[in-house]
Order: structure tokens, then sequence, then C-alpha cells
């Protein structure tokens, strides 16, 4: 199935998130991680073409983009999205306080916690890299809040498959989840799992 992304809008405060008549009620994923973790190489790299900007200075982005997918192309596309992508400010450039992060927007919080259409979070680490504390707090808010979401390691063309195994099970250790995807945006390693479990709340 082929899904074309069309930009929405940017949203810097709760105010201006998407109402249902653009979004038709649609389900959303958000995608969440680190200012250098690579989440729009990924969100391009999931769609194929260009729509998430791809910045040279890591934490630029101020806003939560979203993104309708709809089925079909040119004049056979259809009106209702099939799904929506919302792609998430970094955070990591400052200390993580309780409210997720100190740099963070503060309709971030409003966002993750009742936004009723979020269906799943997308939470990307970097699988380089030792695990991070805000990304643990992260996934505990997560966790505590009872909001779906898969972690998702990032650059994982970079490591043999012995550093990589290695590193994902220490990710899994520190951050008290079961299970890492590990993924390539260079590569599309990992891309049509990911795929499968983004498409699984569309359904």
């Amino acid at each position: 199935m082929r899904l074309n992304p069309v930009f929405l809008l940017s949203a810097t405060d709760a105010a201006h998130f998407p109402t249902e008549s653009k979004t038709h009620g649609r389900p959303e994923v958000a995608f969440l991680g680190r200012s250098n973790v690579g989440k729009s190489s990924l969100i391009n790299a999931l769609l194929g073409s260009k729509e998430a900007r791809v910045s040279s200075t890591p934490g630029r982005t101020r806003a939560i983009n979203f993104f309708a997918l709809h089925e079909g192309s040119g004049g056979k596309q259809k009106t209702v999205p099939s799904i929506i992508f919302a792609d998430l400010p970094g955070y990591g450039y400052a200390k993580i306080s309780k409210s997720i992060s100190a740099e963070w927007p503060q309709f971030i919080e409003p966002y993750l916690g009742e936004r009723e259409t979020l269906a799943l979070c997308v939470c990307l680490v970097d699988t380089n890299i030792p695990p991070q504390a805000s990304d643990g707090l992260l996934i505990n808010y997560l966790q505590q809040t009872q909001r779906p979401f898969v972690v998702v390691g990032t650059k994982a063309d970079r490591l043999s498959k012995n550093v990589l195994a290695k590193n994902l099970a220490a990710l899994k250790e520190e951050h008290g989840v079961e299970e890492i995807l590990p993924v390539s945006s260079k590569t599309s390693a990992g891309i049509p799992a990911l795929w499968q479990r983004i498409q699984a709340v569309a359904e």
C-alpha cells in the first residue's frame, strides 16, 4: 500500500493542533527522540520522501509538524487519510526536568497526555551511544501514562552485528523494555518491520 504524505500544519501550542476536520479523526503516530537521534531521517525513510526537514543543527525544530498520509496517487488519492504522522521537537540539549524536558515547549505534555487520536509513540534511541537518562525518562512517562509505544534503535548500520546486539541488550536493560527495533535510515534495514507496527494502528 502506497501512502502519500501531505503536510497539514506546524503547531506551536495546543490551540493549534489539527482539528478533526483536517485529520478526519484518523490515528496519529508521534515520533519522539533526542535532537541528534536521526528522527527526521527516519521519517523521510518511512515516507520515501523529504517531508521532514533534516537540520544540520540539532534541536532547531520547535513545533509539532503534522503530515496526513493518503492512499493512492494523483487524482486517485483518497480524500480521507489512512494515518497522521506527528514529528515532535527533539530534546536533549538541556537538562531533563520532571516535565520530560526543560527545553521542550509546554505544549508537548498536553499532546502526549491528552491527544485522543494519538495511537502510537515511536521512541527513538541511538544504538551508537550508551543509554541516555533523557530517553529513560520519556519511556517511563509513556509507561506511566499507558500510551502505546515502540522503541526504535537508530543508526544500526554503523555497528557490527555483535556490537549492535550488545548495545541493544544494554538499552533494553537500562530502559526496562523487552524489545528495541533496530533500524537504519541509510540502508532501510528495519523500516518494513516498523511500517508493520505503524499500519497495525491504522487498521
